[in-house]
């Protein structure tokens, strides 16, 4: 199991060859599967292991990555290890579906390859590419790949260019947002852009934005205009999964500063694809689920999606390992064996390793806790990853952290969100930590050694000091000088720009439709949010003011209160024609038109219920700031609503909860009973149908946190109505039916 010494030696594990071999190996799919990717984004938890069997959904993330390859019919897997080779080849040997001399496993061969003085995965595809192993075809991944998605027709697709022309070397497979797009797809940070043929799929130039750009301008190569017709892509989730020829390899070997498979190598080979004549195509594909855990914020991303069902059939109680046991309860909620949960406690929307006891009072929420944890009494655990054998003392609180295996945190201790709390550190009972960004505790160095405890962060009986850790060169997507390191955007679990310098004004082309104001005080500001935010292809490229969706933004929802707080009764049309001219100037997009009516009336409603404004009951205010200014329904509907669909009427019944959650000093219970006094009115008016507002009713976004699902409750007396209607109505079409 130890690492063999020299460049690059070839772990055994292959099994005997059948007969005929050397034919079928030329026929066999190959795949290749990067287990090192040379980053500190996952420290200090790939101190004590690699970031391929950290748990993700309470498996190692390599098995999502196995189980891919093999429903794909992968034959010959070869996997490149650097730090911690040893764990990794210990937990293949010792898993009876994966070890290379296991009668079950799918592949007819697994090796490992480790190469001792390898600094990039340029390294190691350099590797590959001297050791002859590759015979055709192979599909290239990271070892940190969750996909359920089946590569039969792009692989034909792929095999078919090929023998049409031998340059077409490569197949970029990338995932469309989609019109209902899972929280991987919203992830933020950088930016995959794609310049590609409309008609053809090549992919002809790639580049890489993120906030800490200086120049968010893309500068196309005049050779992609000789291609004719192309399409700017920015909507595209770059799954890491590529299909490759021997060319590939070839091409690495030549140019020995290619480091990164999409910053140097595919941006080098597209830019100079006249001097290499290689060319590279992508499919893009609209069903199924692919993305990697590359960094914390995908990995909470992908997390969530699992626990929803977005990546089938990876889902708990497939039980995925042999091992599991796995049971789907109430709540929508997953439970393994032997899981002890006390009368008065609660586990919504979670997923619970075996062994593991909830005591009386405690609530676990959208969370994912480890084998043989003890949670003790009045806990609450919301957003979080708990790992096996940790101990949750009476009353602490933890939010939106990871904590890894081993951990015990005292009674009555809260853990801030963003945190992560690695291997075995232990915090004091009573303890505070810190609340800025990011916190990470570590009990060992860097080196592997233990720290020096820091008593003055975990406590007189605590274990462990902060880490600190300084982004990679390899993790940076920058060249540009004065840029800052795009890396920062995801070393921590929480997308912040805090201590970066820089406004999130600058950054609007890359947040989600959904985030409202950063000064607006939303208990779910700086998370990613599942909502209606799809990334939309950029229209600021050829922008110098990458603020406008943001300015627009503002801009809008304050014209917009100004007109409704006006006293007169002038019709809305100045109002109108005011955010028409906004919406132009700043090319916004549908999505944020109605985001932004939805706050602006939203926000002047709830206005209106403060003494200073009138002091008015919720369902008085509905109706006057609906109704004072003439134009104002029908700019709703015609504008901010966009049509019949229910779709659409769903979307802005969804943004008015959000808008109103979003109301500083606005109490959930209250700012239920006005939205369901502004449902009410628009069914009334005719700009919401009965089918919206059922479909908003039933839509899982709408209960996403406490706050949102506080306010959507106090809606179900007017739901229970439209639903008693709607059988009322098919009861009298039947009676109809009969006498007919």
């Amino acid at each position: 199991m130890s690492k063999q010494g020299g460049k690059g030696a070839a772990g055994k594990g292959k099994k005997p060859a059948k007969a005929g071999g050397d034919d079928k190996r030329e026929d066999a799919l190959q795949a290749v599967i990067i287990a090192d990717y040379f980053q500190d984004r996952f420290r200090p938890f790939t101190l004590d292991k690699p970031r391929c069997l950290l748990p993700l959904v309470n498996i190692p993330v390599i098995e999502y990555t196995l189980e891919f390859l093999a429903s794909n019919g992968v034959q010959e897997v070869f996997i490149y290890c650097g730090t911690h080779s040893e764990d990794i080849e210990q937990y293949i040997h010792e898993s009876t579906r994966w070890s290379p001399n296991s009668a079950i496993s799918p592949f007819s061969s697994l090796e490992f390859i480790r190469v001792s003085d390898a600094t990039s995965v340029g390294d190691f595809l350099r590797d590959l590419d001297k050791r002859s192993l590759i015979s055709g075809d192979f599909i290239l991944v990271h070892g940190d790949l969750v996909a359920n998605i089946q590569l039969d027709g792009i692989l034909a697709k792929h095999r078919a260019r090929r023998e049409a022309n031998r340059d077409a070397c490569m197949t970029v497979v990338l995932r469309s947002v989609g019109e209902e797009p899972h929280r991987a797809a919203k992830a933020r940070g950088i930016t995959p852009v794609f310049v590609i043929g409309d008609t053809d799929g090549r992919c002809l130039q790639y580049d890489e934005i993120h906030p800490l750009m200086k120049d968010r301008r893309l500068l196309l190569d005049p050779s992609v205009f000789k291609h004719g017709s192309f399409e700017l892509r920015s909507d595209l989730i770059d799954c890491g999964i590529d299909i490759c020829t021997p060319d590939v390899l070839a091409l690495w070997s030549e140019s020995f500063d290619y480091e990164l498979p999409r910053k140097n190598f595919l941006h080098g080979v597209l830019k100079d694809w006249e001097l290499n004549g290689k060319l590279i195509y992508t499919e893009i594909f609209e069903d199924g689920y692919a993305a990697r855990a590359s960094n914390l914020q995908m990995y909470d991303c992908i997390s969530k999606d699992i626990l929803e069902r977005w990546v089938l059939p990876f889902a708990p109680d497939s039980n995925l390992m042999h091992d599991q046991s796995y049971q789907k309860v109430k709540n929508n909620s997953f439970v393994e064996s032997g899981v002890l949960v006390e009368r008065g406690s609660k586990v919504l929307q979670s997923a619970i390793g075996k062994d593991t006891s909830i005591k009386a009072g405690s609530v676990i929420s959208g969370s994912v806790v480890g084998r043989r944890c003890q949670v003790g009494k009045n806990v609450k655990i919301k957003d979080s990853y708990i790992f096996d054998d940790s101990t949750i003392e009476d009353g602490a609180v933890i939010t939106h952290s990871i904590l890894a295996g081993g951990v015990k945190i005292g009674a009555n201790v809260q853990i801030p969100e963003g945190s992560l709390i690695s291997y075995n550190v232990e915090i004091d009972r009573d303890v505070r930590l810190p609340t800025k960004l990011p916190a990470r505790i570590s009990a060992k160095t860097d080196n592997g050694q233990p720290v020096e405890n820091d008593a003055s962060l975990v406590g007189p009986g605590g274990k462990g000091a902060v880490y600190s850790v300084t982004a990679d060169d390899s993790d940076s997507d920058s060249d540009d000088e004065g840029d800052g390191d795009p890396a920062q955007l995801q070393n921590n679990l929480i997308y912040s720009l805090e201590g970066l310098n820089i406004s999130t004004l600058s950054v609007s082309t890359l947040a989600s439709e959904d985030d409202y104001d950063s000064d607006e005080d939303d208990e779910h500001a700086g998370y990613l949010h599942a909502g209606d935010g799809q990334r939309e292809r950029l229209s600021s490229f050829t922008s110098d003011d990458a603020s406008k969706p943001d300015a627009f933004h503002g801009d809008a929802v304050n014209g917009l209160v100004d007109a409704l707080r006006g006293d007169d009764n002038a019709d809305f049309d100045s109002a109108k024609l005011e955010f028409m001219g906004l919406r132009l100037a700043n090319n916004a997009s549908d999505s944020s038109m109605r985001r932004a009516i939805a706050v602006a009336f939203t926000k002047r409603a709830a206005e209106m219920l403060t003494p200073e404004h009138g002091g008015l009951e919720p369902a008085k205010a509905a109706e006057r700031v609906l109704k004072d200014k003439n134009g104002a329904v029908k700019f709703i509907k015609d504008v901010g609503v966009g049509g019949d669909d229910v779709k659409q009427q769903t979307e802005f019944a969804l943004a008015l909860q959000k808008g109103l959650v979003s109301v500083r000093g606005l109490e959930p219970s209250r700012a239920g009973t006005l939205l369901a006094a502004l449902l009410q009115q628009l069914y009334t008016l005719d700009v919401l149908e009965e089918d919206g507002i059922l479909a908003w009713w039933a839509d899982r976004r709408a209960d996403e946190g406490d706050t949102m699902t506080t306010v959507k409750e106090r809606c179900k007396i007017l739901v229970d109505w439209l639903e008693e209607a709607d059988e009322e109505d098919s009861d009298e079409d039947e009676d109809d039916e009969d006498s007919d």
